[in-house]
Parts: C-alpha cells; sequence; structure tokens
C-alpha cells in the first residue's frame, strides 16, 4: 500500500509562526504535527509515503528523511488547487495497487489497521456539533451515498476529516485526471469529495468509518487545545530539582527549567531555557530563551529570546522580546 500526504498549504491561520516553519512541522505535545500522523501510519508498513509538498517544502523533505527510513517520495505542488489537484499529483507515477489518502496538518486517532481492513473503499468520518461548517457524508444502508460540502439543512452530522482508502487506485485515478482536465472548481478548488461522488456515481461502495478523535492544529487555539488533549493521555511528569511541575506537561531532556513554576498543559522542546517563570497551557519551541515570565495560553516559536512580563504571546521563529 502507499500513502499519501498532502502538506504544500501555507498555514496562513498560524502565521507568524508558518513564515518560517511549515504548518506540520509545529510542535505539539512535544513533537511535530508530522510526527504524530506519521507514526500510527508506520504501523501499517507502507511500501512508499509520498508528499505533496510547496511552501517550505525542503524542510519537510529534510525532517523526513533525517527522522524515518521509510521510503519517501517529495513531490512539489507548485499551485494550490485544492485536495483533488494535490492528490492527482501524486498518482502521476502510481499506476495500480492500494492508496490510503491523509492529510498531513490533522491528528486522526484511529486503528488505521482496522480502517483499511473495513471494506474496499474506505472514509473517515467524525460526528460535529454544527455539520452545516463541514463537508458531510449522507449515509444509507451503511454506505456513503452522496457528499455535501457545508449543506443548509445537513441529513447527517458526520464530517469528512480527511482520511480515505481505496483498495484499487484506477478507480480514483481517473475519475480525479477527468476532473482536474476539465478545470472544474468547486469554491475555487479542485476538490477530491468531487471525484468521490463520481466514483459512488459510478457505483464504487464506500463505508463510513467513525475515528475516535479529529483534532485540529489549525490555528493557534485548536493547536493549543490539541495540545492540551495529547499531553492528558501521555503520562508523563518529569521531576525537576529547582522547579515545580504540575502535570501533564513535556520538557525535553535536554531543556533547562529553573526556578519556575510549569504546567499543566505545557510543552517545551529541545535546548529551550526556561528561568524564573510561570507557564501554563502554552507550547515553546526549540532553542527558546524564556526568563522572568507570568506566561499562559501562548505559541512561541523556535530561537526565541523573551525576557519581561505577564502577557498571553503568539510569537514566531527567530525573535527577540524583551518586556517591560
Amino acid at each position: 500500500m502507499k500513502v499519501i500526504i498532502p502538506v504544500a498549504g501555507v498555514g496562513t491561520r498560524l502565521r507568524p509562526h508558518t513564515y518560517t516553519t511549515p504548518k506540520p512541522l509545529l510542535y505539539v505535545a512535544g513533537k511535530p504535527v508530522l510526527e504524530h500522523v506519521l507514526q500510527p501510519i508506520l504501523e501499517l508498513r507502507p511500501e512508499e509515503v509520498i508528499f505533496v509538498v510547496g511552501y517550505l517544502g525542503e524542510l519537510i523533505k529534510r525532517y523526513v528523511e533525517d527522522n524515518f527510513s521509510f521510503k519517501a517520495r517529495f513531490i512539489k505542488q507548485d499551485e494550490l488547487l485544492g485536495l483533488g489537484y494535490a492528490v492527482n499529483l501524486a498518482l502521476k507515477d502510481v499506476n495500480e495497487g492500494p492508496v490510503m489518502v491523509v492529510l498531513g496538518d490533522t491528528i486522526v486517532r484511529c486503528n488505521l489497521k482496522k480502517f483499511v481492513a473495513s471494506s474496499d473503499y474506505v472514509l473517515g468520518l467524525m460526528p460535529v456539533n454544527d455539520p452545516h461548517r463541514f463537508g458531510i457524508a449522507e449515509i444509507e444502508n451503511g454506505a456513503v451515498t452522496s457528499l455535501v460540502e457545508k449543506p443548509s439543512r445537513p441529513k447527517s452530522n458526520l464530517a469528512i476529516i480527511g482520511l480515505y482508502y481505496f483498495k484499487d487506485v484506477v478507480r480514483l485515478k481517473d475519475p480525479l485526471a477527468s476532473l482536474v482536465s476539465s478545470g472544474k472548481t468547486t469554491r475555487g478548488e479542485i476538490q477530491l469529495t468531487d471525484a468521490l461522488e463520481m466514483m459512488i456515481r459510478d457505483g464504487v461502495r464506500f463505508v463510513p468509518f467513525q475515528v475516535d478523535e479529529w483534532l485540529d492544529c489549525g490555528k493557534k487555539e485548536t493547536l493549543l487545545e490539541t495540545n492540551h488533549r495529547l499531553l492528558e493521555e501521555a503520562d508523563y511528569a518529569p521531576q525537576l530539582d529547582n522547579a515545580l511541575v504540575i502535570p501533564p506537561v513535556y520538557i525535553s531532556p535536554s531543556a533547562r527549567v529553573s526556578r519556575s513554576v510549569v504546567g499543566p498543559y505545557v510543552s517545551i522542546a529541545r535546548e529551550t531555557i526556561v528561568d524564573n517563570c510561570i507557564l501554563k497551557n502554552s507550547i515553546i519551541g526549540e532553542k527558546t530563551e524564556v526568563r522572568d515570565m507570568v506566561m499562559e495560553d501562548s505559541l512561541i516559536g523556535n530561537e526565541v529570546s523573551i525576557k519581561g512580563a505577564r502577557r498571553s504571546l503568539n510569537i514566531g521563529n527567530s525573535s527577540e522580546i524583551e518586556l517591560p
């Protein structure tokens, strides 16, 4: 089986961080979002993982090659024309066999072995409270009968969450290529859901698979919420000689924390220094220095230097802040 992971988005809602770091490489609960995505995929022993990269794609390529040993291929997406366009690029040299598609900037929690074994064509879904905000799958007799984008009167509350399985890639490749060549767009983009609709009309039976969790990493608030959720189950509470830790937290073994109160729900990445601080519900990046701060609900990038007072902050990489 091959796995396609589109990671070409620019992450505008997470600026300034995404000016210098692609969204999948932002840290959450002690490691990049992309690592949370890849770890369960590796249990499937994929034949190849195909990354569709764009802005800052060389950083994703370097990260994957430096940290993983699976066979990987990187395809450049020069135009951001939608998920359908990205998947079509990835399928250019894939002519047979099963394929799984999973987004690289959200964390889906489910048993992927059961997911791919549940049927020949499977669509990952998650119940939501506000289905009019999402693409929704309509279900009848245990099969997906229609996919509707942001319906005004939704017939179900099962949102499409970006996890797909196709036993025979040709059944996807042909309608997707036809869609791209026709230039048909929905809301200005070539949508994968439009190709799936074509497959359903052609008789392909998609089985719905309800995932356990769907964790968004698309903006500061949801990234902090995802950090909160993942830390709750991490069961990691380091003991520090000169600091009080209120779990759950993640503190890299190479970080130095002194004279501080850290937690709950704080992640501190490698080679970062925290001194004389009170930190709560925050993510601190790599090689950053934070001194004399009371900080909550904050997202701090890599190689940042901060000295000051009580604030809620959203600071990108390579910054230097000194507060009165």
